[in-house]
């Protein structure tokens, strides 16, 4: 008898622990991320393994572009644009220029980034960073394209504590630029358009130069002066001279700029002067740094331009640049990414080595140099890489972000994983979503997520979304039709321009799935061939909706600046028909 009652008792208590658990799953309204892993698998990476005294360019893969470089001391930081993500321009540190750390974004609150309502190619473009020796402080500024700010100057004494709010400068024109004299002078280059009624052809720009007062933070009205007009070579009509940098060496003044455009034309030029307000010389073997020369190749490098110069360890100058690296079908799904290359500035002018011959995958470290501890320890891997991430810390890693506003407002971590609170937003609309993403950063990889959810009606799903934008992008998700759950497969794309275009979307392919336990989905890409895939037992994966086209991840297709974002996306807003 009392072996019955302990018996019954022990079932008593599995039945209620059961219910509870049954109790707290239907009670589950917001979907939870268990986990996700990255692993990138490029071929070019097993074809060229490191030696000792070696690394990987470029040495931030995926969409981290328009890199710019100061030093203080034995630290460098290093920034670069973020349009629309939020937080904005991610920062780096090194003490070796080959090891790198993400110590936090320069734009971290709503005050700093207003770019709630912006399409995802404008927002933050090309930051410049620059400490003053003069005043022991670093400054970043750049273009905002969004929340009626235009170009702004933050700074800071310490970047590893925090930037100030914004300071509007009064001044049109993008990819502002900074440069301290050792007499204490401070200006401001920038790209700019000619002066009304000067523009001579589509793509003609000037550089601009100002004064800058340290005292108020802002350009000195009437100072500026045109020192560049259209480029090294004004007769040949070049196009979009930009990001330019000021350096002083041996007493003279060096002005480098990008000209070409962000595209297969781009390259960097270089002028020379005796005094930082001009007039400014170009030099007899421009351009210092392009791969528009070389056509088809292995391991192709191309873009490459915007670039930014710095002393290294050893004291010879570096200089960091982007550019990109096509898949098969030349299409750019990783984005503009940032390269390394030393500089020979032996001579009168300085030439980025091996710059004008196609760049290598790999590069001899600066001397002195005695350790590559890439995706060790912190510092930010590159090669190739298993990345995971379990949602149950304290911080989030500075690599996930969100799309026009903070991760916070939608984000809650626990042991459980990553809980999305779904924002009544869908990928198309210009708003924050509530998406977390992680750049792609390899032609070939796989993205694995597990997902615990139960959408309650048709307006609700989660799931995967690989975005280049508001308008190119798939949806993978699991979302509610009658009284079945769905996981499906969305193609989203815009078609003509102007008045004419028009979005559209198609389901690819749904099937039902049982949701009585969780979900695994994953993303494979091998170039240009993408495949969704699920499984219900957390090894056993089926493709859903067979090999589709990456093309609209791309920027060739898609248009705009960035790379393929790919997110854990919940929505309440789900617009997506499945007939």
């Amino acid at each position: 008898m009392k072996n019955y009652r302990i018996c019954w008792l022990l079932i008593t208590c599995m039945l209620i622990s059961f219910g509870h658990s049954f109790a707290q799953r239907n009670a589950q309204k917001n979907p939870i991320f268990k986990y996700a892993t990255y692993e990138g698998k490029d071929q070019v990476y097993m074809d060229n393994p490191l030696a000792p005294d070696e690394f990987y360019n470029p040495i931030l893969q995926g969409c981290y572009p328009d890199p710019a470089i100061t030093r203080k001391g034995d630290d460098y930081f290093m920034v670069v644009s973020s349009f629309v993500m939020f937080p904005g321009v991610p920062i780096f540190h090194s003490k070796d220029l080959v090891n790198w750390t993400q110590i936090g974004h320069v734009l971290d609150r709503k005050s700093q980034l207003k770019v709630a309502d912006a399409p995802i190619a404008l927002g933050i473009f090309a930051p410049d960073i620059k400490y003053n020796p003069y005043n022991d402080t670093f400054y970043m500024i750049t273009t905002q394209f969004a929340g009626d700010f235009g170009n702004i100057v933050v700074k800071t004494k310490d970047p590893f504590q925090g930037w100030s709010d914004p300071i509007k400068l009064k001044f049109d024109g993008i990819d502002p630029g900074m440069f301290f004299d050792d007499n204490g002078k401070a200006y401001v280059v920038h790209n700019d358009a000619p002066d009304p009624g000067k523009e001579r052809y589509d793509g003609h720009r000037v550089i601009k130069i100002w004064e800058y007062d340290l005292e108020n933070d802002q350009v000195i009205g009437g100072t500026d002066k045109i020192i560049v007009d259209g480029g090294v070579d004004p007769s040949k009509n070049p196009i979009w001279i930009e990001a330019p940098h000021i350096y002083k060496k041996n007493d003279a003044y060096y002005l480098m700029c990008a000209e070409g455009g962000t595209g297969g034309n781009h390259s960097e030029v270089i002028f020379k002067s005796d005094h930082p307000m001009g007039p400014y010389t170009p030099a007899p073997s421009n351009p210092i740094l392009t791969q528009r020369y070389f056509g088809n190749r292995n391991n192709r490098v191309d873009w490459a331009g915007h670039a930014d110069l710095v002393q290294g360890p050893d004291d010879k100058y570096y200089g960091v640049f982007l550019g990109i690296r096509p898949n098969e079908k030349n299409r750019v799904n990783t984005g503009r990414e940032t390269f390394i290359l030393p500089v020979d500035w032996s001579g009168e002018w300085p030439v980025f080595e091996n710059g004008l011959v196609p760049i290598q995958p790999k590069l001899k470290m600066p001397g002195g140099v005695t350790e590559n501890k890439t995706g060790q320890d912190g510092f930010f891997p590159n090669g190739n890489f298993t990345y995971t991430e379990r949602f149950d810390g304290d911080k989030l890693d500075f690599r996930w972000i969100g799309l026009r506003g903070p991760r916070e407002d939608f984000l809650k971590m626990s042991k459980n994983g990553a809980e999305i609170s779904p924002f009544a937003v869908n990928m198309k609309e210009m708003k924050p979503t509530s998406t977390l993403f992680y750049r792609q950063q390899h032609k070939n990889f796989l993205f694995t997520t597990e997902l615990d959810y139960k959408p309650n009606s048709e307006k609700d799903l989660a799931g995967i979304a690989c975005v280049q934008s508001e308008t190119f992008h798939y949806v993978f998700g699991v979302t509610k039709v009658g009284d079945d759950h769905v996981l499906l497969l969305e193609r989203t794309e815009a078609e003509g321009r102007g008045r004419n275009r028009s979005v559209k979307s198609q389901v690819l392919a749904s099937v039902k799935v049982d949701l009585s336990k969780s979900i695994s989905l994953q993303v494979k890409a091998t170039g240009d061939d993408f495949e969704f895939a699920y499984s219900l037992n957390g090894s056993d994966f089926s493709t859903l909706g067979g090999i589709v086209s990456g093309d609209i991840l791309s920027t060739n297709v898609a248009g705009g600046f960035t790379g393929n974002m790919i997110g854990l996306y919940a929505t309440s807003a789900n617009d997506v028909s499945v007939k």
